[in-house]
């Protein structure tokens, strides 16, 4: 169908590992680093800290942004999927109406041709 070029589209949906959404989520972990750390300053008063926690260490604090950068990483693919799952649905939308149409085109093949007909048996005359 007129579809049929864009259909390999529908299977390289680019996710967040992809370079362009790889940015993406950098810029979004770095806004949301940045968001933290200005949050942390306020309310310490200290430009050295980067916990609201005195008792935190510096690895815990290093794990907390990796789990930071792996939820947005997350959220970005869940975002890509979402994208990928609408467009699934109207293709799928798009390639049942065309089914409909090309099944009653068959059907109206079907009933014009005289091969199709129904082969009812005649009666002799005597």
């Amino acid at each position: 169908m007129s579809n049929s070029d864009n259909s390999g589209d529908l299977y390289n949906v680019p996710l967040s590992t992809d370079s362009e959404s790889g940015e993406l989520a950098k810029n979004s972990q770095q806004k949301l680093i940045d968001e933290e750390n200005n949050k942390n300053d306020t309310f310490t008063g200290n430009s050295h800290s980067n916990s609201l926690d005195p008792d935190i260490n510096p690895d815990e604090e290093e794990e907390k942004q990796k789990l930071i950068t792996q939820v947005l990483e997350l959220q970005n693919t869940l975002d890509d999927l979402s994208s990928r799952v609408d467009s699934v649905k109207e293709e799928n939308l798009k390639l049942k109406s065309e089914n409909q149409v090309l099944g009653q085109y068959i059907e109206n093949l079907m009933a014009a041709s005289s091969v199709f007909q129904s082969t009812s048996p005649k009666t002799k005359k005597k």
